[in-house]
């Protein structure tokens, strides 16, 4: 069954991270918010917590800590199931829906 994770951040605009799994969507999240940010956003402690973080390869507590300084909600989903054409036979879709709760 193919899946993928995803990350909302809440931003203005909102803005959406999706990827083949949560190890590599912290990865993603580390490149494209926490490394992205500017310096002058945080404070030197927080700067240098950040930049350890991303330096060990610490991907989830630099988002972590990323959001907890930015005050940015992000919310993750580690799990969200792709559907394709096998999963929803064109033959048979129509046979299965009558079977569904809503024709009970």
């Amino acid at each position: 069954m193919l899946g993928v994770a995803y990350a909302v951040v809440r931003s203005e605009p909102p803005e959406v991270f999706l990827a083949t799994d949560v190890e590599v969507l912290h990865r993603v999240l580390a490149a494209e918010l926490v490394a992205r940010a500017a310096s002058g956003t945080f404070d030197l402690n927080e700067l240098t917590e950040l930049r350890e973080a991303l330096l060990e390869e610490r991907w989830g507590e630099a988002v972590s800590r990323w959001i907890a300084y930015s005050g940015v909600e992000v919310d993750v989903y580690t799990h969200l199931h792709v559907y394709s054409s096998e999963d929803l036979p064109p033959d048979l879709i129509g046979a299965q829906i009558q079977f569904s709760p809503l024709f009970r």
